[in-house]
């Protein structure tokens, strides 16, 4: 069994209840988008972060980096949060890593009471690291290494990895409503994108499957309604509706006939970062 730990960012600065309502939410998106690939895993809550047990972890964790609300994860191993074991640990992940004449450094952070700081962690896992492969020309390099190994240390419990896969970041899709998407061309898709990045649910009514798929492999239980628009809002309960108008569209006194509010996020930007966003989000 593999091991991830994910981490969020935006939800941090949440209290205490709404941070364990978007942790909820979170973990069910989560758990939506590995069940998508039929993947079995288990999410356990800690202390701001999650941990994913799987049998299936580097296609979990593709998996997981097109989840709103991740801000990072990382393959990590894990042992006690005993010192001996934290070094030895360490030296285990820099071994198939380290090249001859390569740099390193070791980041330590830890939550909890422990005998030693997080500084004293650091050099002690940097100098098992460093005796095991100074006669290959290993070096120490605070600034800029050829490899960075990460201890985190929470309570009895650490956690030694060696990289930062990025995720999508935002709020979990969900936490913040309900939005009816009109999906007409790509600038659509890519406007009902960062509103799902904000956390709305987006109930997709679409014009265009081609631009849809855009979208699937970013929302595992996606919603279709259909027209007429304004009962299409009414049914789905949503705040709002969001399409990928243009400036030059909206001054071209294009509406729609609803009561609710119609939200414009690539209103002020070019076409070079309309297709360029676009690259991005089709992977």
């Amino acid at each position: 069994m593999g091991l991830l730990l994910v981490r969020y960012a935006e939800m941090g600065l949440k209290s205490r209840g709404v941070r364990r309502y978007f942790e909820k939410v979170l973990t069910h998106n989560m758990m939506a988008a590995l069940a998508q690939e039929r993947m079995e895993a288990f999410v356990e809550s800690q202390y701001g972060r999650l941990f994913v047990t799987t049998d299936r972890p580097e296609e979990a964790a593709l998996v997981l980096r097109r989840v709103f609300g991740i801000s990072s994860l990382s393959h990590v191993q894990e042992c006690t949060s005993d010192m001996g074991e934290i070094r030895s640990l360490a030296l285990r992940t820099a071994d198939p890593l380290l090249e001859d004449g390569h740099t390193f450094r070791v980041e330590a952070r830890r939550n909890g009471v422990h005998p030693y700081t997080s500084m004293q962690l650091a050099a002690e896992a940097g100098e098992e690291i460093f005796e095991a492969h100074k006669h290959r020309g290993v070096r120490v390099d605070l600034h800029h290494p050829d490899l960075t190994v990460y201890v985190e240390v929470r309570d009895r419990r650490a956690y030694v990895f060696s990289e930062y896969l990025e995720g999508p970041g935002g709020l979990p899709m969900g936490s913040q409503g309900k939005v009816v998407a009109v999906i007409g061309n790509e600038r659509d898709a890519l406007a009902a994108w960062m509103m799902m990045k904000r956390g709305c649910r987006a109930l997709f009514m679409v014009e265009d499957e081609s631009a849809m798929r855009i979208l699937e492999r970013w929302d595992p239980e996606p919603r279709k309604v259909q027209g007429p628009l304004d009962k299409a809002v009414r049914s789905g309960r949503a705040f709002g509706v969001v399409v990928g108008w243009s400036l030059n569209e909206l001054e071209g006194l294009r509406t729609l006939n609803v009561d609710v509010p119609v939200y414009h996020p690539l209103i002020g930007m070019g076409n070079e970062e309309v297709e360029r966003r676009l690259k991005e989000i089709k992977g």
